[in-house]
């Protein structure tokens, strides 16, 4: 998604930032399902700057998965 133009399909607008939940603690990290004890990942979000309609969620470490 970083070198396509990303349209805002709720306002219409151009302008998006990326924000991010979770981080070096596993507090609010997305995690196996099952595996409470696994630190997981960070979700990056890109979002509207105008609405906040999130376009794109992706998993920041994968490799905690397999």
């Amino acid at each position: 998604m970083e070198n396509e133009k990303i349209v805002c399909k709720a306002c219409g607008r151009d302008k998006f930032t990326i924000g991010q939940v979770g981080g070096t603690t596993s507090q609010g990290n997305i995690r196996p399902i099952g595996a409470i004890m696994a630190v997981g990942s960070p979700l990056q979000m890109t979002f509207c700057k105008n609405c906040g309609e999130v376009a794109s969620f992706k998993v920041v470490k994968p490799q905690n998965f397999k």
